[in-house]
This record gives structure tokens, C-alpha cells and sequence, in this order.
């Protein structure tokens, strides 16, 4: 994942330039690789993400993936020793910085912004804190831990001497009559709207003007909301912190000369904050030696982008966190608490104490749907909340549009918590923290609690890449019968856009869409789709025309409502009815719940691929389930039955490996049945002639060690080596994936066709050598030992009939099976005297071998044996092969025909000085009157 855009206080930043880094590494990528590896979106030109993928064979469940490419995999290989952190790919660091944004930082260290007419005085105070609260937040709202390749962990030291005091921080931009980083109170409001940097606990007026457009006052900022906004002025007056004596004394150019002494001292903080999207020699070399471990691709994602505008973390430990600010320098910040992201809340927390003003400040991030709806408009006078209501609809805005993109969008935001406020909570979080019983319904009562009236700071896009391969696979799929659905936690907008990009939406397919606000409209919407796919259905039968598929999108309310008892069939009968459906912002228990009723109710076989901790719960549901692993850690690995490293194996995983294994498993086990029913039938036949008295004419051993030692081998080997189909044959042609579902191998009739064979052959490996041997003087262990010998060949070559692949390790097996017995028999039978008895085979198999008669009884009840199978199986394989095969093989079949016409062709005209018509250039045509010179 890379970060590619944000907006921030309604302002949308675009990073052009940062768009065509990313597009000049892909194509350096796609260069390299000789092959397309990153998808893009046909109307945007972004690059597109597969999130959340679920497919079902008739309703199998799949997850996706998202990786970074081989180049990110295998970063820093060639340097053994050096550590490198999780998701610190070059791609994911190297961000481009937005000019714009980087303009607005810049004041920060900047001197400019109080002196009337300069070009930093149309910069809003208020617009800067959001901004800098913004990076503040992408950089310590996470678990990201920070190393270095010299160091495994860096921690906050315990003493630290900032840049500067933190009064003088203060003095500093109460003189350039800066906003606080937290927006300030609004006066008369119950509740603040914003609060400042520097004054804790006191209050300052706030108002809000609209100039006239002439207006050239350059004390009193103004307030960019956005370019197609107008601009309003805001006019602050900071309360007097400091003594009026200490005031009196100091004149402006000592304040100016004092901010110049601190970015003096701050080793070139002005110059970095300059020199911010170029590579600064000074700063690389320390800021490269930072890796940040992170649990998640996103959030390494977020920290190297808040990296790029140099509010970077340093250090991390239990209790406090070491940040870098743009023309601070380097603070402390206390960690009070940190609230983990869930499936629940959809969003995580920290609650930090602010190092300037000691306010306790929570900052969240989470998605856009919980976020919006927490972040409410404040309350105040009226143009404060324009202003903020403002701010969320161009937010909104650009949300949707970073959606349309197949961006993934995060939201930021903050709280700022009075003291007593914040004693309260604490007490409720220690005793949730402390509980014994329903501790998981405290902490989510404790954390929402603290999660209300956000003040929404902005949000981001970042690019969650396609692996190479996924649309191809997703196709393959599809022409294989496979149903594909995406269960996602993503948008409405990205899950659709994901969809395209994947191929499972084609430009001719129509959307259902199911988006509801209460649990009648979704019984009454599900039941007016389905009609409306019913009467498409009938058109469809009576004109004889095929027109367009129908997808199902569904979102994450929806879809709770939809599970419910009452509409289950409903739902389901539509999701039957439609080729793909996609689920979004459906949480983890949503997607089980979805693969547990496609199981359970349709009775198909469900598989669910996944690559994170979210989807363990459709993994371990689903009757079979893949982990992908890479960049969502091994969770999903660990409770799969499959593990993969990219989405594009599932292809081979399912179209040849689960095609072999399913003959395999098949084939394999109706030859275990066919050779213990023809064995046994060998004793059964005989009791009809030693009075049913239990007898057998083999020896014990023999006997026992048939079945355990000398055919145990060849059908492990059949079953483990066998391929009915070329694996070429597969990838080329996935509808022979659909065909072997339709043309199954172990059904009813398939069973009672070896039983009918094994019952023919053991009834002639019986008889005929009874009746060759009929009025001989061959005693019981004689008459056994022909029947034995070619009861072996029997099951041994009957397996080479059936097998659909012989390699040298099969024709290995086969000739140790058959000298392993004979080398047995021999030895048992000249060494062994008194074993056995009255089975004793001592001299019995000696004396046969020297007998022709021994040889033509087991010649013949061998060929006559296996004549019906060998004739039942020609005819089987010429009148049953699967329609997809023979088109191939007619295919392969002319492509030879024309092959050897070109060569005959070149040999009647072939000549000194004349070119030749080669078989791979079919589009020369020769001419039998000219001759090429």
C-alpha cells in the first residue's frame, strides 16, 4: 500500500508528482518483469486494489489479497545483515511531498505570517493547526515500531532536551499570534469547537467576518476553505499568558530576532522544511537508518507519508512517543492509552497528552462511514458551524471521489478532553480493563464513550495495488463455473471499482443495488430485485436472447438485515440468480455468516481465501480455506488448509491440482475397493469346494502380507502421481474444470462398474486354473499358488489400465511389488519347513516355477481377466472425452496438418536464392508463379 493523496481541513490535496513517481516505478517494474503487474482503473488511470475477494463453486467463498510486487519482497536482499522493517518498501517511503501543503508547513518556521502584505498572510491559523494535527496524527496513531539497522528498537529516552524550552515554543508563536494546534473555544458555547495551544483552561473571543474583497489587512488571517469557497476572515484574540511586564518589555523586532535564534538553533529546521520533497543529504542519512515495523500495510503507509512532510517518529515506548514537528523540533509525547482497531468499531485510538499545552487530546482514524457520523457538527455560533459543515462536505466529496478511484480512504480526527473529563473515563476504562465478566462489552462501551463529538481533520487515498495476475485468475474462474463474490470491508464505490478492474464486472452486466435504512425497506427492496430478475429471466426464455448478467451489490447494513431468519431466502434465492455479489462494508462476522449460508443451504462446496486476521472467521467456516501470505501477517496462513504467497496461484491451485485430486481421490478409491473385492471373491469361490469349512489354498502369510506389503505401494503411487489431464491442458482450457463436476468419476454407476469387473475377474482367476488343473495330482498349496500369482498381475496391471500417467517411478513399483512377491514366495518356501502348518508352503513354489503349465495358467487368467477392462475403457475414452478437450486437440491436430503442408511446401520451391515459408509465419502466402529473391 502506498500513500497517494489526502484532504485536509476540506482541502484537497492532489501530489501530482507523487501520482507520477508511482507511475514511473510501475512502468520500471513492468519493464523489468516484461509484463503488466499493476491494474489500472480505465476511467481514472489510478492504480486499483483487489481488497476483499470471496468465490464459491456455485457459491464459493474467496478472499483476496494484496501484495507488494517481487521488488518489495525480496528489498535489501542483497544485504544480509541489515534489518529491514515490515512494509518498507522504496514504493511505500519515497512519497512526494504536495507543493501546497508543503508551502502551508513551511510557516511554521517561517517569520513571514505576522508581517503585514507578505505571502503567507491569506494562510488561515486555524487551516495550519488542522494540518499539523493531521501529520501529528498519522504518525502516532498506530503501532508502528521504530528500529534501525543498528539498533532493534528505538525507545523514547528518559531525559531529552527539546529544541527549545517549551515556553519559548510558547512565546514564539503567541507573538506571531498563532492559532493552538487544537482549534480555539468559541465563546458562549457549552462545548468547545476548537480550543488553543497555549492557554489551558481560559477562553478567548471568537469571531467570524467576511471582509470585502478589497480588504489588504494582513493582521487578521484568512480562512481558505477551498478553492470554490469563498474565503472568510477569522479574528482571534489570544489571551495575555505572560506577565504584562515581560510583554512591555519586548518589542517586535526582539521577537523577530528571538524566532531567528530558535531556527538557528534547531540545526536548519527552515532548511529542511525548504528543502521538504528533495532528497536533503543532512536529513537522509538519518532518516534512512529509520525502520518502521508496522502490523498492517497501511499503517507503514500513513507513517512514511507524515515522514515525507518531516513530522516523523523516532522512538517508541509503553508510555510516550518521540516526534519530530516541522519547526519544533523533536517532543515527547505522553502515551496514555491506545484503543486497538476492531471489526466492531471499525477504527483505532490513541489518547495522548499534548507536549505544549498538556491538554489530553485523542486522535482516531478509522473508516470514512464510522468517522463522518461521529465527527457531527459542532456546536457554537453560526459561522463555526458553517464552517465545519463546510469542511465535511467537502471531505465527503472527496471521499467519493478517492472511492471512484479504487483508492482505500481512512478518516482522521480528534477530540480534545477537558481534565475532569478524561479522570471520569479513566476510572470506567480501568474498571472495564479489570473486569472478570462481559470485559469485551465494557471495553467497547468505554472505548465509544471516548470516541464521540470527533472534530474531523481529513482523509486520505491510498493505493492498494492489484497483484499481477488477479483479473486473469478471476476470469479463469468464471469460465470454469466458478461463482466469485467479494466480501469486503471497503466502499460501495471501491468495492465496484475493484470489481471492474478484477473482471468480474463487465460493462454489459447491471447492478443491483441494496443500500437501506431500516429493516422493512431491505424485506421490501430483496423482494422487489427479485422480482425484477424473475421477469428479466422469462423475457429472456421467450425472445430466445441473452442479454446481461446481474450483480448483486449489498452493504454492510443491508447485509445484517438480509441474514436475518426472515430474509434469508429471499436473499439467498436472489444471490442465486445473480452471477457475482458484492458485499461491502461487511464486517468479519458478516463474511462467515455468508459462507456458512451458501454452504449449509445450497449444499456446495465453499472455499474462502484470505490474507489477514479479518478473515480468519470465513476461513475456518468455509470447507476449504486458503491463506495468502505476505503483507496481512500469517493469521490466515495459520488457520487455513492451504497456504499460497499470491492470489494468482489459486488458478493452478484449483484448475489443475484440485482436478488431479479430485480423479485422484476417485479413481483411487474404487481401486481399493475393486482389489479387496476380487481378492476376497478368490477365498469365497473356494469354499464351494472344501465344504465351507474356512479353508483357504493360499498360505497364511501370503495372505496377510498381500494386501499390507506386495499391492499396497502402486495405489499410494496412482494416487499420488496420476494426471488425466496435461497441467497445460488445464491452465489453457478452464472449462475442463466445469466438465469434471458434470462427468463425476465416483457416482453410482462408475461403482457398480468395478464391482461387476472385480466379481468377473476373480471368477476367472478361479476357474480356469481349476479346471486346467482338474484330475491332476496338484494338492491344495498347488492349485493356490497359480491362483495367487495371477491374482497380482491381475490387480497390478489393472491399475496400469486405469492409470492415466506412467513415469518410471510407477514401472519401478510395479516390477518391486511383483519381484518383492516371487522373492518371498521362493525363499519361504526352500527355507521354511516346519511354518505354518498346515499351510506350509515348503517346496510348493520351488516345483512350480519349473513347470510350463504354471506359466500358461497365469498367461491366460491374466489376458482373459483384463480384456473387458481394457475394451470398456477404449471405448469409455473415445466416446466420453470432454467436449473442451477435443476442440483443443482438433485444434493442436490442424495446427500439425498445416505445419507439414509448409514443410512439403518448402521443399517442392526450395532454392538457393528464395525465402522460404516457415510453419510459424502463416500469414506469408506462397505464390506458385513468383518466386521471392
Amino acid at each position: 500500500m502506498v500513500f497517494c493523496r489526502c484532504s485536509i481541513y476540506g482541502v484537497e490535496y492532489p501530489h501530482v508528482e507523487n501520482a507520477r513517481r508511482l507511475q514511473v516505478y510501475e512502468a520500471e517494474q513492468n519493464e523489468a518483469a516484461g509484463r503488466t503487474v499493476t491494474l489500472k482503473s480505465a476511467c481514472s488511470g489510478k492504480s486499483l486494489s483487489c481488497r476483499s475477494l470471496s468465490c464459491n463453486r456455485s457459491s464459493v467463498s474467496l478472499h483476496t489479497l494484496t501484495a507488494e510486487s517481487s521488488e518489495e519482497e525480496d528489498q535489501l536482499s542483497g544485504h544480509a545483515a541489515v534489518r529491514t522493517g515490515a512494509f518498507c518498501s522504496r514504493m511505500a517511503k519515497d512519497v512526494v511531498p504536495d507543493p501546497e501543503l508543503v508551502r502551508k508547513l513551511s510557516c511554521l518556521s517561517s517569520s513571514a505570517l505576522h508581517l503585514k502584505g507578505s505571502s503567507s498572510a491569506s494562510l488561515s491559523s486555524l487551516e495550519l493547526i488542522y494540518i499539523t494535527d493531521f501529520f501529528l496524527a498519522l504518525a502516532i496513531c498506530n503501532n508502528v515500531v521504530v528500529s534501525s539497522p543498528s539498533q532493534s528498537r528505538h525507545m523514547v529516552p528518559e531525559a531529552r532536551a527539546p529544541l527549545k524550552s517549551l515556553e519559548e515554543i510558547k512565546l514564539m508563536f503567541q507573538r506571531l499570534s498563532f492559532y493552538s494546534f487544537s482549534p480555539p473555544q468559541i465563546k458562549g458555547s457549552p462545548r468547545s469547537f476548537t480550543s488553543k495551544l497555549f492557554t489551558r483552561g481560559k477562553t478567548s473571543s471568537f469571531t467570524l467576518n467576511t471582509p470585502p474583497n478589497n480588504s489588504t489587512d494582513g493582521s487578521d488571517p484568512a480562512l481558505e476553505c477551498s478553492q470554490d469557497t469563498c474565503k472568510l476572515k477569522t479574528k482571534v484574540d489570544l489571551p495575555d499568558r505572560v506577565d504584562r511586564e515581560d510583554s512591555a518589555a519586548m518589542s517586535s523586532r526582539e521577537d523577530l530576532e528571538n524566532l531567528m535564534e530558535i531556527k538557528a538553533e534547531g540545526d536548519g529546521v527552515k532548511q529542511n522544511l525548504e528543502g521538504m520533497g528533495r532528497d536533503g543529504e543532512s536529513e537522509e542519512d538519518v532518516d534512512d537508518e529509520l525502520l518502521y515495523e508496522a502490523e498492517s500495510p497501511d499503517e507503514a503507509a500513513l507513517v512514511h507519508a507524515a515522514r515525507a512532510y518531516h513530522c516523523t517518529l523516532r522512538g517508541r515506548s509503553a508510555e510516550s512517543l518521540l516526534v519530530d514537528l516541522p519547526g519544533i523540533g523533536s517532543l515527547v509525547v505522553q502515551l496514555l492509552h491506545i484503543l486497538p482497531f476492531d471489526s466492531n468499531r471499525k477504527r483505532m485510538s490513541v489518547v495522548v497528552r499534548h507536549p505544549v499545552t498538556g491538554q489530553v487530546v485523542v486522535y482516531t482514524k478509522g473508516a470514512d462511514s464510522v468517522i463522518m457520523d461521529l465527527a457531527e457538527t459542532q456546536k457554537g455560533s453560526e459561522q463555526a458551524q458553517e464552517i465545519y459543515s463546510h469542511i465535511r462536505e467537502q471531505t465527503q466529496k472527496h471521499l467519493d471521489t478517492y472511492a471512484r478511484e479504487g483508492l482505500r480512504t481512512l478518516c482522521i480526527a480528534k477530540r480534545v478532553l477537558e481534565e475532569e473529563e478524561y479522570e471520569v473515563w479513566l476510572k470506567r476504562q480501568l474498571l472495564a480493563e479489570s473486569s472478570i465478566e462481559n470485559q469485551e462489552e465494557l471495553l467497547l462501551d468505554s472505548a465509544q464513550r471516548l470516541e464521540t463529538d470527533l472534530t474531523l481533520l481529513g482523509c486520505t487515498g491510498i493505493v492498494d495495488r492489484l497483484q499481477e495476475d488477479v483479473p486473469e485468475t478471476i476470469e479463469a474462474l468464471q469460465e470454469a463455473g466458478v461463482k466469485v463474490w467479494i466480501l469486503t470491508g471497503d466502499k460501495q464505490e471501491t468495492a465496484i471499482n475493484i470489481a471492474n478492474a478484477c473482471k468480474l464486472l463487465r460493462s454489459s452486466d447491471r447492478l443491483l443495488s441494496a443500500n437501506c435504512g431500516s429493516r422493512d425497506a431491505c424485506g421490501a427492496l430483496l423482494e422487489e430485485l427479485l422480482s425484477e430478475v424473475q421477469h428479466e429471466e422469462e423475457r429472456e426464455e421467450s425472445s430466445l436472447d441473452s442479454t446481461s448478467s446481474f450483480i448483486l451489490v449489498i452493504d454492510g447494513r443491508t447485509l445484517e438485515w438480509a441474514l436475518q431468519e426472515e430474509m434469508k431466502g429471499s436473499f439467498l434465492e436472489l444471490s442465486c440468480k445473480c452471477k457475482a455479489v458484492i458485499c461491502c462494508r461487511s464486517t468479519p462476522l458478516q463474511k462467515s455468516k455468508v459462507v456458512q449460508l451458501i454452504r449449509d443451504k445450497i449444499g456446495v462446496m465453499t472455499l474462502a481465501v484470505g490474507d489477514g486476521a479479518n478473515d480468519v472467521s470465513m476461513i475456518q467456516v468455509a470447507d476449504v480455506g486458503i491463506g495468502i501470505s505476505g503483507q496481512e501477517g500469517m493469521q490466515a496462513v495459520m488457520s487455513s488448509d492451504f497456504a499460497i504467497s499470491r492470489f494468482k496461484h489459486l488458478k493452478k491451485l484449483l484448475l489443475v491440482h484440485g482436478h488431479w485430486c479430485y480423479h485422484r481421490l476417485a479413481n483411487m478409491i474404487l481401486y481399493f475397493i475393486y482389489k479387496n473385492v476380487m481378492y476376497v471373491n478368490l477365498l469365497f469361490w473356494y469354499q464351494f469346494f472344501c465344504g465351507y469349512s474356512g479353508s483357504v489354498m493360499i498360505n497364511s502369510w501370503v495372505l496377510i502380507l498381500f494386501n499390507l506389503v506386495f499391492t499396497s505401494v502402486p495405489p499410494l503411487i496412482y494416487g499420488i502421481l496420476d494426471q488425466d489431464t496435461p497441467a497445460d491442458t488445464l491452465m489453457k482450457l478452464p472449462e475442463l474444470y466445469g466438465a469434471s463436476l458434470t462427468t463425476k468419476v465416483y457416482i453410482p454407476f462408475m461403482f457398480w462398474i468395478n464391482m461387476l469387473d472385480a466379481f468377473y475377474q476373480s471368477l476367472v482367476c478361479f476357474f480356469l486354473p481349476y479346471f486346467a488343473l482338474a484330475g491332476s495330482d496338484a494338492g491344495t498349496l498347488s492349485f493356490g499358488s497359480p491362483i495367487n500369482t495371477s491374482a497380482l498381475f491381475i490387480i497390478l496391471l489393472h491399475q496400469v489400465i486405469e492409470s492415466n500417467t506412467l513415469t518410471w517411478i510407477h514401472m519401478l513399483v510395479l516390477v518391486l511389488s511383483a519381484a518383492l512377491y516371487f522373492g518371498f514366495v521362493q525363499l519361504y518356501s526352500a527355507f521354511c519347513v516346519v511354518c505354518s502348518h498346515p499351510t506350509n508352503l515348503f517346496g510348493v513354489e520351488t516345483l512350480q516355477i519349473t513347470q510350463p503349465l504354471f506359466y500358461i495358467i497365469c498367461t491366460l487368467t491374466t489376458v482373459a481377466a483384463l480384456l473387458p477392462r481394457i475394451l470398456f475403457r477404449a471405448l469409455f475414452n473415445s466416446l466420453h472425452s470432454s467436449a473442451p478437450l477435443r476442440s483443443a486437440q482438433r485444434d493442436e491436430a490442424a495446427a500439425e496438418r498445416y505445419r507439414q503442408r509448409m514443410k512439403l511446401w518448402n521443399l517442392k520451391h526450395s532454392g538457393a536464392s528464395s525465402l522460404q515459408v516457415h510453419a510459424d509465419n502463416p500469414g506469408l502466402e506462397p505464390i506458385e508463379d513468383e518466386v521471392v529473391s
